[in-house]
């Protein structure tokens, strides 16, 4: 598999540091509102990517933190007069509700800053001890001119980074570019204890922290939204090397931008959108299929156009796999599919060349939809034929699977009304049998109240949810 390495501006073979292992970091969200659209496209896409990895057969050791203390977490419990873990245990919730309705897996490990003090405060002293970070009253800064290599991963000169940074009043680190690791605490702020005074940690030193503790000092893939790449990760690398004297991440992934209507999402513009708000409106799955509908380096544009033709998508692909279902039924067995399991794998092998090529997820999902139109027109005939039906159901799932979509529809946990349904449709067959026009009307009646469609074909009613 090629990856975009932003580290060195090309592609490169996905080379890991042990044969059949992955070991990703990706940086999650500070954990005080409810995340936004540009928030899912990340979390949506690596997660992609780590179910690719293990349908390859790899083991995927897959971390996402927790920014769990920051001054935007305190500033909202201020406002709301509570302590800053009741905000961030309520928007850890709320972020898993959001992830789990966009079909995201839980990762590995999901680290919180606030249970990884120890390892930031070892991290932190090493780089005093080191020369590369000072302490400033109860302050603690890192100095990247110490690095000799600082600015390797956005590409930047130095005396570009340079040019645009400030000290800000209360600061007092010595160089503009200096960036705070541990912040020594206000009065009415949470802190922790530490050899520098009470306080807490930076933003960028916490990653550092988890990512060295839950997978090594050197990982293959760390991960993120574009706009992480300065300074936060850069930072990062800084940080990270000058502690352990080792290169921190071999890969760099970086998902582009999203726009609202072709404009930067802002809520001063009134078009900043959470996933929550969107999801009541259209389902989490569309919001999905958007996500990854591009391959994941391009700008995604949001719009009320742009998911409703996602839907409109994902409404063609479960209409392919209810219709599986429903032949599979009324299939016959003892077919030799021979040259149909050659086609079949034919998609499989174009999808997986898609994906290996950066994780093209574009160029995947038209290949599924070329998977749809070949099981309509080969597979779904007015008599199907089970091992066919069952071949291409293995080939359907597993594409979906890898991409994470048509999900919404299979939780039979929610739809506990089936049994009624099937019913109600044997009993409107046996009146329609009888020419009990009345019943059998009356049946279809109640049933487009339960809000189910009926399709009459020649293997029987095949029925769907409207």
């Amino acid at each position: 598999m090629k990856v975009y390495n932003t580290l060195t501006r090309q592609k490169e073979e996905l080379k890991t540091i042990k044969e059949g292992e992955v070991r990703i970091y990706a940086c999650g969200p500070t954990v005080y509102n409810y995340i936004h659209i540009g928030n899912a496209r990340p979390i949506c896409v690596f997660d992609v990517l780590r179910r690719y990895l293990e349908y390859k057969g790899n083991k995927v050791i897959f971390v996402q933190n927790f920014t769990d203390i920051d001054d935007k977490i305190i500033n909202r419990a201020n406002d709301e007069g509570v302590s800053f873990s009741e905000i961030s245990e309520k928007y850890i919730k709320e972020y898993k509700t959001d992830a789990a309705g966009l079909n995201v897996r839980e990762a590995s490990v999901h680290p919180k800053a606030t249970e990884n003090i120890d390892e930031i405060i070892s991290i932190i002293e090493n780089l005093v001890e080191k020369g590369y970070a000072y302490q400033a009253g109860s302050d603690v800064y890192f100095s990247p001119l110490k690095f000799n290599e600082y600015g390797k991963l956005s590409h930047q000169p130095l005396d570009d980074l340079m040019s645009g940074a400030r000290i800000n009043i209360g600061e007092v680190k010595k160089e503009p570019m200096d960036f705070a690791l541990w912040k020594g605490s206000k009065p009415g702020e949470p802190y922790w204890e530490s050899p520098w005074g009470q306080g807490r940690p930076g933003w960028h030193i916490e990653c550092s922290a988890m990512s060295r503790r839950y997978l090594g000092e050197t990982i293959d893939i760390h991960c993120g939204g574009q706009d992480l790449v300065f300074p936060h990760h850069e930072n990062e690398i800084a940080q990270s090397e000058c502690c352990n004297g080792k290169p921190f991440a071999n890969y760099w992934m970086h998902n582009g931008f999203i726009t609202v209507d072709n404009e930067k999402m802002s809520k001063s513009k009134g078009n900043f959108f959470t996933v929550r708000d969107v999801a009541k409106q259209f389902g989490y799955e569309p919001i999905r299929l958007l996500m990854i509908s591009c391959q994941y380096r391009s700008p995604i544009n949001y719009s009320y156009d742009s998911l409703s033709q996602c839907k409109a998508s994902l409404t063609r692909l479960h209409t392919c796999r209810d219709s599986l279902d429903f032949a599979l039924k009324n299939a016959v067995a003892g077919a030799d599919i021979t040259e149909l399991n050659k086609e079949l794998q034919s998609f499989v092998e174009k999808f997986c060349e898609a994906m290996e090529d950066d994780l093209n997820t574009a160029d995947a999902i038209g290949v599924l939809f070329d998977l749809v139109r070949y099981i309509n027109k080969s597979v779904l005939t007015s008599a199907p034929e089970k091992e066919a039906v069952e071949a291409a159901i293995k080939v359907f799932d597993e594409l979906t699977g890898v991409l994470g979509i048509v999900y919404n529809e299979k939780a039979d946990e929610e739809n506990g009304d089936d049994a009624e349904i099937e019913a109600l449709i044997e009993e409107r067959t046996n009146a329609r049998k009888e020419k009990n026009w009345a019943r059998a009307d009356e049946i279809r009646n109640k049933l487009t109240e339960m809000g189910i469609v009926l399709e009459d074909t020649p293997q029987g009613v095949k029925w769907h949810r409207s």
